[in-house]
């Protein structure tokens, strides 16, 4: 065996634990399958400002490997972690400075550095996103936009890959991401063979949304309207007009449609087209029915009503959208 990939992962005081514990997981089981195979894997350094234990967002404490100075030579990888402070609405991006300024100094020994969550504002703040894309926890997505306009940042994708710079959405998104690079350095069946092993959703596309429809509006408090999202999701090829839908929760049309806007954040039909989008988008990652039985599942009627919502909503056909995301194992 060569040697293995060094990784380096940088903690500090309240980090994401998710952030630091999913990553090194994912790079661990590479290594414990990689082995059985003679080749190598990944060596993980957990690298802190000192050789104290660091106190993360659950209040496990972590013991660093290395200090930030006693890092020396080339790594393959540099992995950032976040953290979200609590504000009262919107959190907060935790940003450590001396990550920051080891970052600043030390990226140029590093083949890629890899952000997690909120450890994007942390790279940013190193000026190693100026001018590219990236993606962040949804929470702080505008706030990275606000304060870094030339990033360009976007809040939908589980992960993007910019140039030699990988950023991720929220928390367990990192094992996405983290799964992503085993695949960039050992191919598509390692890669497969780690989220079965992890028992982890295999290989969510990066340009995959972060959210489901149901998860993205707000939550209906009344009872009459509050079980309609989860019954159009499980019941997409019904009709789902305003006037069913109306009539299903026992209120007028033009009732149902002041109330679901108001308690949903969206129309009805804005949510339904959504829902069967999403519903289409499942079937087109994992399976190989043929574009009209797709339609008819998720309530289209037809091919034509299936390419139009998803140019309107996605920008791209749902043949273009199978050929970049069907899963592998499909």
């Amino acid at each position: 065996m060569t040697d293995p990939r060094r990784v380096a992962v940088a903690l500090f005081e309240g980090v994401e634990m998710l952030d630091v514990s999913g990553p090194a997981e994912v790079l661990a089981t590479a290594t414990r399958l990689l082995a059985v195979q003679g080749r190598p894997g990944y060596a993980v350094t957990l690298v802190a400002g000192s050789l104290d234990p660091v106190v993360t967002s659950n209040g496990i404490r972590v013991l660093p490997d290395a200090t930030f100075a006693q890092l020396t030579g080339h790594w393959d990888t540099f992995v950032v972690p976040g953290a979200l402070r609590p504000t009262g609405g919107l959190p907060d991006a935790v940003v450590a400075p001396e990550v920051v300024a080891w970052l600043a100094g030390r990226a140029p020994d590093a083949d890629r550095v890899a952000a997690v969550c909120a450890g994007a504002r942390i790279v940013a703040m190193a000026g190693l996103l100026d001018g590219r894309a990236a993606t962040t926890h949804w929470a702080v997505a505008p706030a990275l936009a606000a304060q870094h306009p030339e990033i360009e940042v976007d809040p939908d994708p589980i992960f993007i890959r910019s140039g030699n710079v990988w950023t991720s959405a929220g928390v367990t998104a990192g094992m996405d991401l983290a799964l992503a690079l085993v695949e960039a350095d050992h191919g598509r069946a390692v890669a497969l063979a780690v989220a079965r092993w992890l028992v982890m959703y295999v290989k969510r596309p990066g340009g995959q949304s972060q959210f489901s429809v149901a998860l993205s509006m707000q939550r209906p408090e009344r009872d009459d309207v509050a079980a309609l999202p989860g019954w159009i999701a499980d019941n997409l090829a019904a009709d789902l007009s305003v006037p069913a839908l109306a009539a299903r929760a026992r209120l007028s049309a033009r009732h149902l449609a002041r109330v679901f806007a108001e308690q949903v954040g969206s129309t009805p039909a804005a949510f339904v087209e959504a829902a069967r989008v999403e519903g289409a988008r499942r079937l087109l990652e994992d399976g190989e029915d043929p574009l009209p039985a797709v339609a008819r599942a998720c309530g289209f009627g037809s091919v034509e009503t299936l390419h139009r919502s998803f140019r309107r909503r996605l920008g791209v056909t749902p043949a273009q959208y199978r050929a970049r995301f069907r899963s592998s194992t499909a």
